[in-house]
């Protein structure tokens, strides 16, 4: 379900495209409709919000393989943004191999159950340089478990 908002309420600081889903094999249950958010107070490209919402939306099972994805046209209506920016975030998920293209047919999500081991490690990989660079900085182990924890260095 897309507002249909007067120019001046269109314009806050972040918009939200639905994206409506029928039942998903892979969980069993019936969807509502999930969300991708464009923010544009973020310094990220456009094109790199989706596709990172794309890839937790896949990651997280709410899409499932063989799913159906918007066409490149409905969601960039539905946001509110250019069409050529869905489809460079499209081919990005293409890429990585999140998503195939079908031609005349659409876009659909891989079925490929390595994804979220590569995405694991990539997570894994920036945190241990980022703990590396913390290290170089002179911050301690513990002060950065107290950190992740929530809790403050104790002086």
């Amino acid at each position: 379900m897309i507002s249909t908002l007067g120019k001046a309420e269109r314009e806050p600081q972040a918009k939200e495209g639905f994206v409506r889903h029928t039942q998903c094999a892979c969980k069993n249950t019936q969807m509502g409709a999930n969300m991708i958010f464009i923010d544009y107070r973020d310094a990220r490209p456009i094109y790199e919000q989706v596709t990172d919402r794309f890839k937790m939306l896949i990651l997280r099972g709410v899409l499932c393989p063989d799913e159906k994805i918007p066409s490149v046209r409905s969601l960039a209506v539905d946001l509110s943004i250019n069409p050529n920016t869905i489809q460079r975030a499209y081919s990005e998920l293409e890429r990585q191999g999140y998503i195939y293209t079908v031609k005349g047919k659409g876009n659909f999500v891989a079925d490929d159950k390595e994804l979220f081991l590569k995405y694991k490690e990539e997570l894994l990989a920036g945190l241990k340089d980022l703990c590396r660079s913390a290290f170089e900085a002179g911050i301690t182990e513990e002060e950065i478990i107290q950190s992740i924890k929530g809790e403050k260095a104790s002086d």
